[in-house]
């Protein structure tokens, strides 16, 4: 049966830290357990932004590796690879980029926000113009049916399936396409095509979507399919078109609500983060010195909780008896600040010991994360090069 594939990608800015694990690394723990996964360091997406200082990104990469695997990403579970090291998507990028109308990728809604935030860098580049069409082809190139993402990110993966559809109607035109998609009915045995048929002209007279789901998991099972037949098959049900890249669906990720150590959001340009495999006395000493309610300046004044940022983390760390005694030991002053933060340092302390052991394999063996590395991106590699070799025959460039 037909696996669906999940792909996400991060940008190697360095050590992550407590957001990106609650934003992302734990929902990519769990996700490995559920499908096939790719899970890809987005270097190439980092010169978008960061292409004056290039010195950085094989570092970070490496670094962020590291923290992947401390966050408990399996590579026997999932591909890890780097961007860079698979030049099929590169080769996508450029191919698709001659069929992308200029006007797609001005309205993507990140292009005008970016400029605007990082208005320190030049960014009327060709580059940072066309990174929608660059992560369409992170995604495309792999026929990964669902990307993890963030509320933000929905128009980006609507995009990449606008884009696959375009890509799909313009060159989905094979040579006796309807008398081999006829012949593909066939190989799926007379009862399971009866069913076929009949979900197809259900689907096509009545725009029937259950019958398009249902005809799609017959295909999905009928596993002695070739890949031709299975996309011939899939491009039949909607019209006469073969589907040669997939149209991904977003899968709905909830915003990290992990806020940093001021109350505002988690992040390095505000400095108040706490890094994953961050040493026990840091962590420690971060959250001791956390600012708290600032109308409780003595011990003995009673103080608001809403308006603590520690109250915050006790929201994602603590149970209810432990908010209870927040709430009520904070309001009475029968609680002083350190004893309030001392839960937070404890379990902070606790969700970092697993991660910090399982760095230590790989930062006193560092041929462990080479390897992985390695074998991620020849794993990557082959099923990128067979969706190009699709790619340019569909195209017209498969020279002999």
């Amino acid at each position: 049966m037909y696996a669906e594939k999940v792909l996400s990608g991060m940008r190697p800015t360095g050590r992550l830290h407590l957001g990106h694990y609650h934003g992302v690394l734990a929902n990519w723990i769990k996700l490995q357990h559920e499908y096939p996964c790719l899970f890809f360091v987005a270097d190439w997406h980092a010169l978008t932004t960061a292409y004056d200082e290039p010195g950085t990104i094989t570092g970070n990469a490496r670094e962020m590796v590291i923290d992947w695997l401390a966050a408990g990403v399996d590579p026997s579970q999932a591909t890890i690879f780097i961007q860079s090291k698979v030049p099929e998507h590169a080769e996508l990028h450029l191919l698709l980029s001659m069929m992308t109308p200029l006007g797609w990728l001005e309205r993507v809604p990140t292009y005008k926000d970016q400029q605007e935030k990082l208005t320190h860098k030049d960014l009327t580049t060709y580059g940072f113009l066309g990174y929608p069409l660059l992560q369409a082809a992170d995604i495309l190139i792999y026929r990964a049916d669902r990307v993890p993402v963030g509320e933000d990110q929905v128009p980006h993966i609507e995009f990449t399936r606008e884009i696959a559809r375009r890509f799909n109607h313009l060159y989905g035109r094979e040579p006796g396409f309807e008398d081999k998609a006829r012949e593909a009915v066939k190989k799926l045995g007379s009862k399971r095509a009866k069913r076929y048929e009949e979900l197809r002209n259900c689907y096509q007279e009545k725009g029937e979507a259950a019958a398009l789901e249902q005809a799609q998991i017959l295909i999905d099972d009928a596993q002695s399919l070739s890949h031709g037949d299975r996309e011939r098959l899939f491009g039949w049900l909607e019209g006469t078109r073969k589907m040669i890249l997939v149209e991904p669906d977003a899968l709905l990720t909830q915003a990290s609500r992990m806020p940093g150590l001021d109350g505002q959001k988690m992040s390095k340009s505000y400095g108040n983060t706490i890094a994953l495999r961050e040493d026990a006395e840091t962590i420690t000493r971060k959250i001791r010195t956390m600012q708290t309610d600032p109308q409780r300046v003595r011990r003995t004044d009673p103080g608001d909780p809403e308006k603590c940022p520690v109250w915050q983390f006790h929201q994602i760390y603590s149970g209810d008896e432990v908010k209870a005694w927040v709430q009520g030991g904070c309001r009475s002053a029968g609680i002083g600040c350190i004893e309030c933060k001392q839960p937070v340092i404890d379990a902070v302390l606790k969700e970092q010991e697993p991660m910090r052991e399982r760095a230590k394999m790989y930062t006193d063996d560092p041929q462990l994360v080479t390897n992985i590395i390695a074998d991620g991106c020849e794993k990557a590699r082959k099923l990128a090069q067979e969706t190009m070799r699709d790619v340019r025959e569909a195209i017209g460039l498969d020279y002999p």
